[in-house]
């Protein structure tokens, strides 16, 4: 079974460096156009079914996939970006600013400190973990599938897939960008095969 882990394209606020969290951002023109070339470029990656965040900008990238593929698209809330509470709409620079003690401990200790109003590195965890279950069951872990999501959140499940590795932690995924895993049903074992593909950007 193959995994293509997606971002979302583009938004405005992606442009301006805010944090999008659970404000529900749509893409602009430029991550229309990328949800379109990065349809064209799953083509070669068939897949039946499309498990995506509930939040308009991965929506949109994945009715543009599943639109080239006839793919049946599946809501799911727990694949949503990170809940950045307070810290939402905010640049990083603005917030280390605003909240400075806050920050500091979130840095320091994000597996425990939240921002205000937000989610733990721990809760995004248990809710990732959640979510990688919930679909090698919908699957059986037999079929090539499509997981359409946000940066933050893409990191955490790669992590939950393969293991607390710091490089797969810290993975950063470009907007329309796939990420390829593999996963054996008798071994039950991950193994990421390609990391931020975006090959099928480069005509913009």
């Amino acid at each position: 079974m193959r995994i293509y882990l997606i971002r979302h394209g583009q938004t405005d606020w992606n442009i301006q460096g805010r944090i999008q969290g659970s404000h529900d951002i749509p893409l602009n023109e430029t991550g229309l156009m990328q949800a379109k070339l990065l349809a064209a470029g799953m083509e070669s990656r068939p897949v039946k079914k499309i498990f995506s965040s509930t939040l308009k900008r991965a929506m949109a990238t994945a009715e543009a996939l599943a639109g080239k593929q006839e793919a049946e698209i599946v809501p799911m809330p727990r694949l949503m970006e990170v809940e950045f509470g307070v810290w939402e709409g905010l640049t990083w620079k603005e917030i280390e600013e605003s909240y400075p003690s806050e920050y500091s401990h979130w840095v320091m200790d994000p597996s425990h400190a939240a921002p205000p109003g937000g989610e733990s590195q721990k809760e995004i965890f248990e809710r990732c973990k959640t979510a990688v279950n919930e679909i090698i069951r919908q699957t059986g872990g037999r079929e090539d599938i499509a997981v359409v999501s946000h940066g933050a959140t893409l990191a955490c499940l790669v992590s939950v897939m393969v293991g607390p590795d710091e490089e797969d932690e810290s993975i950063i995924v470009e907007n329309a960008s796939i990420t390829t895993v593999h996963y054996s049903p008798l071994t039950e074992i991950f193994t990421v095969l390609e990391k931020n593909d975006i090959s099928h950007l480069m005509s913009l």
